[in-house]
């Protein structure tokens, strides 16, 4: 006869890491250890690692440190937690910046802007709330119920949800009629 025993995953975990890349990672592992020593399911981590990384990103990029440090002085505060519904909430607080997080539509050759558009991709939901002392945190529902076994990350409809503009099409023009003519660097054979 078997036993199962089911963990509880923490009801919450806050950590300040520094304003600047290096809290990223030692806040990553954080998360990934406690939420899989809860039980959760390695998808739904999977999903909250990379939203907690975006999340963290973007407010060391756009955001400044908590309590009006000078960037890269100061810290920005990392929280998740499940509530007594079983909804993985995901929050990064920062000190507030010039702008208010949005999601972007950057171009194909774009080397940043998609954050946002992940997350939305991924969650269940995400807002921003402000303080009175000019905090700024953005908040991301991760999943509904990672007590649900069969739990599992939106991975399935990713693609259809996050998708690249399109290219238009050249009329006339297939994939080899631009190379007529070519026959490759000079010197080779």
């Amino acid at each position: 006869m078997a036993f199962l025993v089911a963990q509880q995953v923490p009801t919450s975990s806050s950590m300040t890491v520094p304003h600047g890349p290096a809290g990223v990672g030692r806040a990553r592992h954080r998360m990934r250890d406690q939420l899989r020593s809860g039980g959760v399911t390695e998808s739904v981590i999977d999903d909250a690692v990379l939203i907690l990384s975006e999340l963290l990103s973007n407010a060391c990029k756009h955001g400044r440190p908590l309590g009006g440090a000078l960037a890269g002085d100061g810290d920005v505060r990392a929280a998740w937690r499940v509530d007594g519904g079983g909804r993985l909430v995901v929050e990064v607080t920062d000190g507030g910046g010039p702008t208010r997080p949005a999601p972007a539509s950057p171009s194909v050759s774009a080397h940043g802007g998609r954050g946002l558009s992940i997350i939305t991709a991924l969650a269940e939901d995400w807002g921003v709330r402000d303080d009175a002392r000019g905090e700024v945190t953005v908040w991301v529902v991760v999943h509904d119920d990672v007590h649900d076994p069969d739990a599992r990350c939106r991975r399935e409809d990713f693609t259809a949800r996050v998708t690249a503009p399109a290219v238009p099409a050249l009329r006339g023009l297939d994939g080899f009629d631009g190379l007529d003519g070519f026959d490759g660097p000079a010197g080779r054979g």
